[in-house]
C-alpha cells in the first residue's frame, strides 16, 4: 500500500466541506500527513459576470474575481483554525475554472496521494445523489478518491 503524505480535500463551503475537512485533518495527523485545501471559483460564474459587465460598465469581472480570491482565501484560513489542532501543515488554493478540471490540474501540479471530498456540492439538488462535480472525479480521478457524507442524527 502507498504511503499517503499529502491529502487533498476540495472544499466548496457546502454542509459536506467542514466534515470532510475535518476527517482530512484526523487523518493526516494519523499518518503523519500535510492538507491541501482547495476551493474553485467556477468558471461558469465568471461567465455569468462578464455577461453582468456587457449590460452595467461600470462592474469590473476583474474586481469580482480578485475580491472573491481574497474571500474565499479568508474563508478557508477559517476553516484551517476550526480544523487544524497540534502543528499540521496546511497549505489553501483558491483557483478558478471548469471544478472537476481545476482540481485535475491541482492534483497533477501539487501531486497529492488522496482525495478528499463531499458526495454533494453547493447546489445540492434533490434529485442529486452525488453532485456531478463528484461523479466527474470519480470516474477521472488518477488517485484515491474518499467521499464524506454528511453525518445524519440519530433517530
Amino acid at each position: 500500500m502507498k504511503t499517503v503524505n499529502k491529502i487533498m480535500v476540495a472544499i466548496d463551503f457546502s454542509d459536506y466541506s467542514l466534515p470532510a475537512a475535518k476527517f482530512a485533518s484526523d487523518l493526516a495527523k494519523d499518518v503523519s500527513a500535510s492538507l491541501l485545501l482547495t476551493n474553485v471559483l467556477n468558471q461558469r460564474d465568471i461567465d455569468m459576470m462578464n455577461k453582468v459587465a456587457l449590460r452595467v460598465p461600470e462592474f469590473s469581472v476583474k474586481k469580482y474575481v480578485d475580491q472573491y480570491l481574497v474571500d474565499r482565501k479568508e474563508r478557508l484560513e477559517e476553516l484551517v483554525n476550526k480544523i487544524n489542532i497540534g502543528n499540521l501543515e496546511i497549505e489553501v488554493i483558491v483557483c478558478t475554472g471548469v471544478p472537476y478540471k481545476a482540481l485535475l490540474k491541482e492534483i497533477e501540479d501539487k501531486k497529492p496521494d488522496l482525495l478528499i471530498m463531499g458526495t454533494k456540492g453547493r447546489s445540492n439538488l434533490v434529485d442529486m445523489i452525488v453532485g456531478s462535480c463528484a461523479q466527474k472525479m470519480f470516474r477521472r480521478c488518477p488517485i484515491p478518491l474518499l467521499s464524506i457524507r454528511e453525518q445524519q442524527s440519530e433517530k
